[in-house]
C-alpha cells in the first residue's frame, strides 16, 4: 500500500503544483526553461504513475475490504464511465460545445471516472486510489476554473459536428475499454 501511497504523492503532486504553488511553477519555468521543465515534470509523473500500476496490483493481492458493494453498482459506474470517456476527448476535440460549457473536460472526466469507481468498490486501496484522484479533480476544476475566469479565457465553440465527433468517438473508446482493455490492463470485467 505504501507504494500506491507514494506513487499518488508522486503523480497528483506534480499535477497539483498549479493548484498549490502557480507562482513557484512560473518561476521554475522561466528559470528551468519549458523544456526541461516538461521533461521533470514528465519523469516525476511516469515514476509516480508506474508506482500507482504497481503499488494498486501490489495490493490487490490481500485486499483490506472496507464494505462490499451491492453488484448494480457495476452498471451505475459503467453508466458513469460513459460520459467521462466523452468528456475525456471532448478536451482533445478542439470547437466542442462540451469544452465551451465545461472549459476543462479532461479533468470533469476525471471526476467522474473516480467517482464511479468508488461507488463500485469497497476495499482500502480503491478508495486510496480513486478517493486521491477525486479530491485532486474536484481541487483541480475549481483551480482551473478560477485561473480562467481570471485571464478572461474562454473557450469558443466551432460548432455541432466537433461535439458529435467527441461524443461518437468517446462512446466508441469507452465501449471497446470495457469490453476489452479493462480486463486486459485491471484484470476485472465491468460487466
Amino acid at each position: 500500500m505504501s507504494l500506491l501511497i507514494l506513487g499518488l504523492v508522486l503523480f497528483l503532486g506534480a499535477h497539483s503544483v498549479r493548484i498549490v504553488a502557480d507562482d513557484w511553477r512560473t518561476a521554475r519555468l522561466a528559470s528551468l526553461g519549458e523544456a526541461r521543465w516538461k521533461g521533470l515534470y514528465t519523469l516525476v509523473s511516469l515514476v509516480g504513475f508506474g508506482l500507482i500500476i504497481y503499488g494498486y496490483g501490489q495490493s490487490r493481492i490481500d485486499p483490506l475490504i472496507l464494505w462490499s458493494p451491492p453488484p448494480w453498482t457495476r452498471h451505475v459506474a459503467s453508466l458513469l464511465i460513459l460520459p467521462a470517456f466523452v468528456l475525456l476527448v471532448a478536451a482533445y476535440v478542439s470547437g466542442t460545445r462540451i469544452k465551451a460549457a465545461i472549459g476543462h473536460p479532461m479533468v470533469a472526466g476525471t471526476k467522474l471516472w473516480a467517482l464511479a469507481h468508488l461507488i463500485a468498490n469497497g476495499n482500502l486501496n480503491d478508495v486510496i486510489l480513486f478517493g486521491g484522484f477525486l479530491a485532486w479533480a474536484i481541487a483541480a476544476f475549481i483551480s482551473a476554473r478560477r485561473r480562467d475566469r481570471l485571464a478572461g479565457r474562454a473557450y469558443p465553440a466551432a460548432g455541432i459536428s466537433r461535439d458529435i465527433i467527441a461524443v461518437v468517438a468517446g462512446l466508441v473508446a469507452a465501449a471497446l475499454f470495457m469490453r476489452y482493455g479493462h480486463e486486459w490492463l485491471i484484470g476485472v470485467r465491468p460487466f
